[in-house]
């Protein structure tokens, strides 16, 4: 069956459809990844979005139980230039396609996925419209693009109640991470280290948390505008104005700085792949992280008596990371957990442990 994408800017791409048979608006952005297509679409940061990948071929080694993000795919749509109808792989248990289907997914293959994101990228992310209608008039659709937002997408995908997770080594540390949209892996980095792992809802009161005797408070990744979580911000605040060593990644970090006084805005067309090359300031090192963001903390609007830049993105010079003044407590953009290859920055987690006072 065909399907056609059309942008808020006019342009149209026609190609096949693959998923769910359905009409879909949503946020299209792009993705520089190779691999790692499932790790995307259960990421809930992708909530409200469709994902352009623009490497070329996508499921060539199928899809499988154990490389899941969260409970369910969040992401709307995936457009891609080539879709592989099997995988090959000794894990893998599926096809990408049907993947797609049984879980609703919008998808589109045989664009021009190079010149689609050269679009995003030349003139910013944009709202966009996947439809296998043959007919369809242009007006009405333009219409729905222009009133699509992305928004109450954190009270989407935090969970309904809190979670413990045991730790998988001997318990060391106890640890309240809050669920702004967390992935699993993030949760697995602590409990590999000896922390026991307490998920809260992303509303959860910070005198309910501290209540908890927990050794530190980790803040996660999610999606949508940072700005959008007044009453999250102000609990954020709260947790940040007890001393408890605390630890942020990508949504948490732009929280944390909101939370502290610092602005956010939104990128033109974000980071989102698994090759970004961030400096850690201090160390005097370059790291190749995974990344998946939108928006982006104003490092002018950081006050330098609250914090100080710590990881600078290379490419562009935007801010990755804050080391605050106030002790134990510092904050990444990029995402640790997610190794992009290597896995050089999970030595985020260990600084995390120590400043609890664990072992490195």
């Amino acid at each position: 069956m065909k399907a056609t994408l059309i942008l808020a800017n006019g342009a149209v791409f026609r190609g096949g459809a693959i998923g769910a048979m359905e009409d879909r608006v949503c946020e299209m952005v792009f993705n520089t990844s190779m691999t790692g297509y499932q790790e995307i679409l259960t990421d809930p940061s992708y909530a409200g979005q469709g994902v352009v990948m623009s490497y070329p071929l996508m499921g060539n080694y199928g899809v499988n139980r154990e490389d899941n993000e969260s409970v369910r795919p969040w992401a709307e749509a995936l457009v891609v230039r080539h879709l592989s109808p099997v995988g090959s792989n000794f894990r893998c248990e599926d096809s990408l396609g049907n993947y797609l289907r049984e879980n609703h997914i919008v998808g589109i293959e045989g664009v021009d996925t190079r010149a689609l994101t050269k679009i995003l990228r030349s003139q910013g992310t944009m709202n966009g419209m996947i439809t296998c209608a043959e007919h369809f008039l242009v007006q009405e659709v333009m219409d729905k693009l222009a009133a699509y937002r992305v928004s109450g997408t954190v009270e989407r995908v935090t969970r309904a109640e809190r979670e413990m997770f045991p730790a998988l080594v001997e318990q060391k540390l106890r640890v309240a991470l809050m669920d702004y949209g967390v992935k699993q892996n993030m949760i697995e980095c602590l409990r590999k280290r000896g922390c026991e792992v307490t998920v809260f809802p992303a509303h959860t009161p910070a005198k309910e948390v501290l209540s908890g005797g927990f050794d530190g408070v980790m803040l996660s990744n999610g999606p949508g505008d940072p700005a959008d979580n007044v009453d999250i911000i102000k609990e954020v605040r709260a947790l940040y104005e007890s001393n408890i060593p605390m630890f942020a990644v990508c949504l948490g970090h732009q929280l944390l700085a909101l939370a502290t006084g610092a602005k956010t805005h939104k990128m033109v067309f974000g980071h989102r792949g698994g090759n970004h090359p961030v400096k850690d300031l201090e160390a005097g090192r370059c790291f190749i992280t995974s990344q998946n963001h939108g928006y982006v903390v104003d490092a002018d609007t950081v006050d330098p008596e609250v914090a100080q830049v710590s990881h600078v993105n290379v490419n562009d010079n935007t801010v990755e990371g804050l080391k605050y003044k106030r002790p134990n407590c510092f904050t990444v953009q990029f995402h640790p957990e997610a190794s992009p290859g290597p896995e050089d920055t999970e030595y985020l987690f260990d600084r995390f442990i120590a400043s609890m006072g664990g072992d490195r």
